[in-house]
């Protein structure tokens, strides 16, 4: 490692001199995360998260900054490494760290950089973490490779893209999980905000920014009709591209019909497209592409725009791992509950001004539903 990425303090950065500007990148990001930060203010005297020994793997954004120093001031101690070596923003991750916030990441990590920061963050004499929130399964896969004995103290692992719930799920089948998790990528919220709303307008921004192209008349095949394909092919038909379709189930097969795309294979228009948009993070054919056509991938190694929503989804997530009496959760993959995932909607609709309506006694009898909720059951997404 490099001189200049060596600290006597308790953390590993790329620059110091850049916390001031981190910090105003923070502090914008807190006027957009409304639930957050007032999740922040009503629970800080609480301090439901006290004892709490939270070791996580995300990325290091502006965002993800505003969701630690939250989980700080709700009562945990936290140390902190990257799940992504090129999303860091090395101005967050220097902000954090000129407050004495454990983090170990910049943009650029190798691969042995990488696991390097994992490491540090877990490897800490008279420090033993309680909790895990991860993105992807690093953290988690690390411990149990390096340091298995201290699931032993470990309540719980958030968990929040697809693959790391798929490590767990793997865990699971074969006996090796030895603590409960909670999926929070499938829950509703993440899954219409972050993949769906998130995307719709990221894949519009990253194109635009990386090849510097028109949308409109350009053939464009999408690889793949889930939430992440749901709001990539809508953005590019709404900017005028003519969007082909690809999908392995005849469910979301039917709604791209039924939404006006082209149902196709790949290989059938793979020499004539513009662009191919893969949301599956599998592609083959590249070999038959056209000269000049764009590749991209809406998967987990993109930086994607960042919602509030999602952040504020892994706070609840902890909080209640942390305080679940003995015996709730078993060691198993659990999906959030449905209440906490529509207490997070309900909190945002402040931010549009919007109204619920509230059903009478009789209607909620009648629905057999309580008041306060949940209103839909827990395999809703």
């Amino acid at each position: 490692y490099s001189e200049k990425l060596k600290w006597s303090r308790d953390f590993c950065i790329k620059n110091i001199k850049l916390a001031d500007f981190g910090r105003r990148e923070i502090e914008l990001a807190e006027d957009e995360m409304t639930a957050l930060m007032a999740l922040r203010k009503a629970a800080q005297g609480e301090k439901p998260l006290a004892g709490a020994k939270i070791v996580g793997c995300t990325h290091v954004t502006a965002q993800t900054a505003v969701l630690f120093e939250t989980l700080v001031v709700l009562g945990a101690q936290c140390r902190w490494a990257a799940c992504n070596i090129y999303s860091t923003q090395d101005e967050v991750a220097a902000a954090l760290a000129e407050q004495a916030f454990p983090v170990f990441a910049w943009k650029g990590e190798s691969e042995d950089d990488f696991w390097w920061c994992i490491d540090r963050c877990v490897n800490v004499e008279g420090w033993e973490p309680n909790m895990i929130l991860d993105d992807g399964g690093d953290m988690t896969h690390w411990i149990y490779k390096k340091y298995p004995h201290l699931f032993k103290k470990v309540n719980g692992i958030v968990e929040e893209s697809i693959t790391g719930i798929h490590r767990l799920h793997h865990l699971s089948k074969a006996g090796k999980l030895c603590v409960p998790a909670i999926n929070v990528n499938d829950s509703v919220t993440k899954q219409k905000f972050d993949n769906l709303y998130c995307c719709r307008e990221s894949i519009l921004d990253s194109l635009k920014k990386t090849a510097d192209i028109m949308f409109g008349g350009k053939q464009v095949v999408v690889c793949g009709y889930g939430e992440v394909g749901k709001g990539c092919s809508a953005a590019l038909k709404a900017m005028g591209s003519v969007v082909y379709v690809t999908e392995i189930d005849p469910i979301c097969a039917l709604q791209a019909c039924m939404d006006g795309f082209r149902l196709t294979k790949l290989g059938d228009v793979v020499r004539q497209v513009d662009m191919v948009i893969t949301c599956t993070g599998m592609l083959e054919h590249m070999d038959l592409m056209k000269n000049g056509c764009v590749v991209c991938n809406m998967g987990r190694s993109n930086t994607e725009i960042d919602v509030s929503s999602v952040y504020f989804l892994k706070a609840l997530a902890l909080i209640e791992l942390f305080n679940a009496p003995e015996g709730r959760y078993k060691q198993d993959v659990y999906l959030l509950p449905k209440k906490l995932d529509e207490y997070v909607a309900s909190l945002h609709l402040h931010t549009f001004d919007a109204h619920l309506t509230e059903l009478t006694d009789e209607q909620a009898k009648y629905m057999g539903l309580s008041k306060n909720g949940p209103f839909k059951p827990s395999y809703y997404r």
